[in-house]
């Protein structure tokens, strides 16, 4: 396989402390960063899914608690591979209950995504 494009991306969830949904969040920030357009054609793909590989690390306060086929939900073509590593940031907020807080932090995380084609 080639390495084709590594991308990075944040994301934050300001209420309800869950490192799924900044995980998610960078994500697509990453995802929203990239074009892969003419892959097709000068690599001659055929196959997006199969041809396609996709590794994103995200690294958020509690990586055990990210939920990563969720996170993979986010690429829409390749095989996607999640892995979450600790990182990403803690800090203060506001603690807003109806808005889902449980205490006045935010999460961030921040996602690096490689793709992948197989030769």
């Amino acid at each position: 396989m080639k390495k084709f494009i590594v991308e990075f991306g944040m994301g934050t969830d300001f209420h309800g402390q869950d490192v799924t949904k900044a995980a998610l969040k960078a994500a697509k920030d990453a995802v929203s960063r990239s074009c892969l357009c003419g892959l097709e054609e000068v690599l001659n793909l055929t196959d997006f899914k199969e041809q396609v590989y996709i590794h994103a690390t995200v690294a958020v306060t509690k990586p055990e608690e990210v939920d990563c086929a969720a996170v993979a939900e986010a690429f829409p073509v390749g095989t996607v591979e999640v892995e979450a590593v600790q990182g990403g940031l803690r800090c203060d907020g506001l603690c807003i209950p109806a808005f889902g807080d449980c205490d006045k932090s935010i999460e961030a995380a921040v996602c690096a995504v490689e793709v992948y084609v197989k030769d």
